[in-house]
C-alpha cells in the first residue's frame, strides 16, 4: 500500500501511476497528486476522464499550450483499456510531457494493457501501489496505518476486533477509524470498538466463535441466530469455530513460554496469545479432538452434505461448548 519511490517521490512528478484494483487507495493517490497541485496554484484544472472519454487525439487537445500557463492535472481511469490509438497518443506524450500539467494513469495492472504500463516505468512515472487487500493481515496492517495517520493510538485488540467487525471493504474501515477519532478521547480499545460495531453481520461470525470456545452456549446460540439473520454465509460461521478450537489446540500442546516467543512459534501475533490462553481455561486434548469432529461435520453440511445447514451449525456450536468445560 506505501508508495514505490522510483524517480521521484514528489506528487506534482509529471507522470504518476497507480497500480492496482483497490477503489480506495486509487482514490486517494488521486487526490494526493490533486491537493499537491491546488497547494501550488489554487486555480489548478482538474480533468478527470474514464478511459472512454480518452479518444484519439483529446489528450493532445488536453495538454496543449494555455496562454496563460495554467496548472492542470489530467486523470484517466482504467487505463489498461485505452484503445489502440489512444495508447499511441499517450506514450508519444510521455516521450514529451508538458511542464505544469500532471498526468495520472489509473492502471489495474496484470497482462491487459502492459504495454502502457511499462512504458510509464520506463518513463520514470511515480508509482503507487494500490493492491487489493485479499489477507486479513493486510486490513490488520492498514487499520493500524489509519490510526497511526491520524495520530491516534488503538490496542492491537481494538485494531483486530474493528477488522473482525467490518470486514474486508477498506473504505467502511478508513470510515470506522475516522469515526472513532472523532468521537474517542484516549487510546481506542476492544470495549470501545465493541460499543460501536457489536452487530455487524461480518463480525457474528468471530464471535460465535469466541462465545463457543468459551463454554458460553446460550451466548454462542444466540450469537449464531443473529449472525444468520443478517445474511453471514454458514461457512464463514464454520471457518471462524474451526479457527479458535485449532487455536486452543496449538497453543495447549506449545510449551510454556512468553507471549512473544509463542506468536512466533505458533504464527499468532501476541495479543491474541494472551486471548487464546484466557479461553482455553476447561479445554482438554480430547475435548479439542471432539470439537474438531462436530465442525469438521458441520462443515460438510452447510457445503450440501445435510438438508439444515443451520441445525447443523447449532449442533456443532453446542458441542465445541461443551467441549470447552469438558475439564471444568
Amino acid at each position: 500500500m506505501a508508495t514505490r519511490r522510483n524517480s521521484t517521490d514528489d506528487p506534482l512528478a509529471p507522470l504518476t501511476l497507480a497500480v492496482g484494483q483497490e477503489d480506495l487507495l486509487l482514490d486517494r493517490a488521486v487526490q494526493q497528486v490533486v491537493a499537491a497541485a491546488r497547494a501550488s496554484d489554487p486555480d489548478t484544472d482538474v480533468r478527470d476522464l474514464a478511459s472512454d472519454q480518452l479518444q484519439p487525439g483529446t489528450l493532445a487537445e488536453l495538454t496543449s499550450p494555455s496562454l496563460f500557463a495554467e496548472r492542470k492535472v489530467v486523470i484517466v481511469r482504467n487505463a489498461q483499456d485505452l484503445s489502440a490509438d489512444t495508447v499511441k497518443d499517450v506514450k508519444a506524450y510521455l516521450g514529451d510531457p508538458v511542464e505544469e500539467i500532471t498526468l495520472v494513469l489509473l492502471h489495474a495492472g496484470g497482462a491487459k494493457g502492459k504495454g502502457l504500463l511499462d512504458a510509464a516505468r520506463k518513463a520514470g512515472a511515480r508509482e503507487v501501489a494500490c493492491p487489493k487487500t485479499t489477507k486479513p493481515a493486510e486490513r490488520l496492517s492498514f487499520v493500524r496505518s489509519e490510526f497511526r495517520a491520524l495520530g491516534r493510538s488503538a490496542t492491537p485488540e481494538a485494531c483486530q476486533a474493528l477488522v473482525d467487525s467490518i470486514g474486508s471493504d477498506l473504505r467502511e474501515l478508513a470510515s470506522a477509524v475516522s469515526q472513532l477519532v472523532a468521537d474517542v478521547e484516549g487510546t481506542i480499545d476492544e470495549t470501545v470498538v465493541a460499543r460501536y460495531y457489536t452487530g455487524r453481520a461480518e463480525a457474528s461470525s468471530f464471535t460465535v466463535a469466541d462465545r463457543a470456545v468459551e463454554g458460553r452456549a446460550a451466548e454462542a446460540l444466540e450469537a449464531l441466530r443473529w449472525s444468520l439473520s443478517t445474511g453471514v454465509a454458514p461457512v464463514l460461521i464454520t471457518s471462524a469455530l474451526a479457527q479458535g478450537v485449532r487455536a486452543i489446540g496449538k497453543l495447549s500442546s506449545a510449551r510454556g513460554g512468553r507471549p512473544a516467543d509463542l506468536a512466533r512459534e505458533l504464527g499468532m501475533p501476541p495479543w491474541k496469545i494472551d486471548r487464546v490462553r484466557q479461553q482455553m481455561r476447561g479445554w482438554t486434548p480430547d475435548g479439542v479432538a471432539l470439537a474438531l469432529r462436530a465442525v469438521a461435520d458441520a462443515d460438510a453440511g452447510v457445503k450440501g452434505g445435510g438438508d439444515d445447514p443451520e441445525y447443523a451449525l447449532e449442533k456443532a456450536v453446542v458441542a465445541v461448548a461443551r467441549a470447552a468445560r469438558s475439564g471444568r
